[in-house]
């Protein structure tokens, strides 16, 4: 693991005694640690710390520890935090879970809470680093295809066969097999049932999101059936105009 990737915990309590404590505890498995005296400190850093999880103090001078986890809550900023207090109570416990707090530990803690809580944390931040990382992924490979394998792809997701696609379309079946393969060459896709995975992941994306295709052009393609009464109400009307028969 590089340098940059090393996960760092952010320590923000307004008791110096507790800073230091908790810095000697995170390094003994290998952690590194910023700490901070309040959460102006921490927002005004410079350069801006960017931490895989915040041991946080609930009182503190100036911003709350549940106020600095409600900004990064509406900043969609989704880092773990670990509420650290000593005038904790149950329903405080309860508002900090809620909000997505790993844990919220009374003080004095053990050691061992601490350590455990922290390693869940940056786990939790790492899944989640690598999730974005895989829809950046995805949203790349699809800004990658053309308008039309973008077509093809969505009518693809929504379940339509190769001849359905050909026919609202109006291209060949074969040309529609063409695409279908070059789709999932780009998207990465294995399988069918993977490509549609890959599609749902797309659609509560904003800008990137599967390319709306009009159903009405589909809905034209007579049906079987449709077929089969036209030809039959076809075949009575040229009857009916030929009275030798």
């Amino acid at each position: 693991m590089s340098e940059s990737e090393q996960p760092i915990v952010v320590v923000i309590d307004d008791d110096v005694s507790v800073r230091e404590g908790l810095r000697g505890l995170l390094e003994t498995i290998s952690l590194k640690v910023a700490l901070f005296g309040s959460v102006e400190a921490f927002l005004s850093a410079n350069p801006p710390v960017l931490p895989s999880c915040i041991v946080l103090d609930v009182r503190l001078p100036g911003a709350s520890g549940f106020e600095l986890q409600k900004q990064l809550v509406a900043a969609e900023v989704d880092t773990p935090i670990v509420f650290i207090t000593g005038h904790g109570d149950i329903p405080m416990s309860v508002r900090a879970i809620k909000a997505g707090a790993i844990e919220f530990l009374s003080k004095p803690f053990r050691d061992q809470e601490l350590l455990d809580a922290v390693r869940q944390g940056i786990e939790r931040h790492r899944a989640s680093v690598a999730q974005r990382r895989g829809w950046a992924q995805i949203r790349e490979r699809f800004a990658g295809l053309t308008d039309r394998e973008k077509q093809i792809m969505t009518l693809l997701a929504r379940g339509r066969v190769s001849k359905q696609i050909a026919g609202q379309l109006r291209i060949s079946e074969a040309t529609v097999r063409v695409h279908r393969s070059q789709i999932m060459q780009k998207m990465g896709a294995r399988s069918l049932a993977d490509l549609v995975r890959l599609a749902d992941s797309l659609k509560a994306d904003q800008e990137d999101g599967l390319q709306p295709v009009a159903e009405a052009t589909y809905d034209l393609l007579p049906s079987r059936r449709t077929a089969k009464r036209a030809s039959h109400a076809g075949k009575k009307r040229r009857d009916r105009g030929n009275p030798a028969k």
